[in-house]
C-alpha cells in the first residue's frame, strides 16, 4: 500500500516559485537547472508571460511511507501529481498535466532514454486524428516537448516538459506527461535510464480543481 501526505512546513508552499533541493538546501535557479536560460525568456514571451503555478501543483517534499524503493517515480494520474521517492519517508512531489478522456493509462514502465531540448517527431496515430501537426520540430523554445523529455519503455509516451505551464494539474495531452520546464529540468538532474516508473489508474475527481486530493494508495 502506497500512502502519500502532505508535510505542512508553512514555508514550504509559499508563494515563492524556488524549492530548496533535498540535498543541497541550495535553492534551484531557472538558468542552473536549464542550462540555456537564453533560451526561456522568449518562450515566456510567447506563451503565458507571468503565469504562477498554484501552490499545490509547486515542487515540494511530502510524506511518503510506502513501499517503493528510492529512485521510484509514481505518477498519480487522478490527481495529477508525480512524486519521486527520496527515502527516509519522504517524496517529492510534482504537478503535471496528464492524458484527457480516452488517453490516460496504467502500468510500470522503466526510462530508456533521456534527451534535452529534445526533438518532436509526432506519432503517426496522433498525425491521424491530428493532420495539421508538422511531422517534425527541433527542439528549442517553442517545442511542445519543453526542456527535456524522458523516454518510457517502447512506448510512444513521454514524460516531458511544457511551454504552455497553465496545463499543469489538466486532463489535455495524448497520454504524455507534462511537467513545467523548471520541473522536468529538475527531475531530469535525479532521474536516470532505467529508472522504474509507475503510474497509477483511477478516475479524475468530479471537479478537478475544486476537489480534496486524497492520499494515493496503491494494492
Amino acid at each position: 500500500m502506497i500512502k502519500l501526505s502532505y508535510i505542512f512546513t508553512g514555508a514550504l508552499v509559499a508563494a515563492s516559485v524556488m524549492v530548496a533541493d533535498w540535498a543541497t538546501a541550495a535553492p534551484l535557479s531557472l538558468s542552473h537547472n536549464l542550462g540555456r536560460a537564453d533560451q526561456m525568456a522568449p518562450m515566456q514571451e510567447q506563451t503565458e508571460q507571468g503565469y504562477q503555478t498554484p501552490a499545490q501543483f509547486r515542487r515540494q517534499v511530502v510524506a511518503y511511507n510506502g513501499s517503493e524503493a528510492p529512485g521510484t517515480v509514481i505518477i498519480d494520474t487522478p490527481n495529477t501529481f508525480l512524486y519521486l521517492v527520496m527515502g527516509n519517508g519522504r517524496a517529492l512531489r510534482y504537478g503535471i498535466g496528464v492524458g484527457r478522456d480516452g488517453f490516460r493509462w496504467s502500468g510500470v514502465q522503466h526510462v530508456t532514454k533521456k534527451a534535452e531540448w529534445p526533438d518532436w517527431t509526432p506519432p503517426s496515430e496522433m498525425i491521424a486524428r491530428q493532420p495539421y501537426l508538422p511531422r517534425f520540430m527541433a527542439g528549442g523554445p517553442t517545442n511542445p516537448l519543453g526542456a527535456r523529455a524522458m523516454y518510457l519503455g517502447n512506448t510512444i509516451y513521454r514524460i516531458h516538459g511544457t511551454n504552455a505551464p497553465s496545463t499543469i494539474g489538466q486532463r489535455v495531452s495524448s497520454g504524455c506527461i507534462r511537467l513545467t520546464n523548471e520541473d522536468i529540468a529538475d527531475l531530469y538532474s535525479r532521474v536516470q535510464v532505467g529508472t522504474r516508473v509507475v503510474v497509477l489508474p483511477g478516475a479524475p475527481p468530479a471537479t478537478a480543481q475544486n476537489a480534496p486530493q486524497q492520499p494515493v494508495q496503491q494494492r
